[in-house]
């Protein structure tokens, strides 16, 4: 596992610090993909008796993003997540349970976009579909 996260931190170029390598391997190391919140991650950080705080764990999923290992979601204003899969895919949000899933990306059809503004250009589309229970 460690193994893992290390060898992610060198190809998004990042020093390999005691902090990034654990929060590494707990995002990669069994080479699942992962959705976080920087608070799901403390906890889970804190549950395997990692002593980093809150806040660093927030300035490493930055770095993380900056490095191009990870991308940042944002649900709503106010809270984003942290995916490990760096293709292009849609997300379920999870209304009930306040969590993201990765949506079937073949089922998806994207017709056009607006034409974007001169000098610009399309970075990334984020689809999120939100989901509550029928009634």
């Amino acid at each position: 596992m460690a193994e893992r996260g290390a060898d992610w931190l060198k190809a998004g170029g990042l020093r390999p610090t005691r902090q990034r390598l654990a929060l590494a391997s707990l995002l990669v190391g069994d080479g699942q993909n992962r959705h976080v919140t920087a608070e799901s991650l403390f906890a889970l950080s804190s549950a395997t008796g990692e002593k980093v705080s809150l806040a660093t764990v927030y300035n490493t999923l930055r770095a993380f993003c900056d490095a191009g290992l990870m991308n940042e979601v944002v649900v709503d204003g106010s809270k984003s997540y942290f995916d490990t899969r760096m293709d292009d895919h849609p997300h379920f949000y999870w209304e009930d349970s306040h969590t993201l899933t990765d949506a079937p990306a073949e089922e998806l059809e994207i017709a056009s976009l607006p034409q974007v503004p001169h000098g610009m250009e399309v970075a990334r589309v984020d689809v999120v579909i939100r989901l509550r229970r029928a009634v």
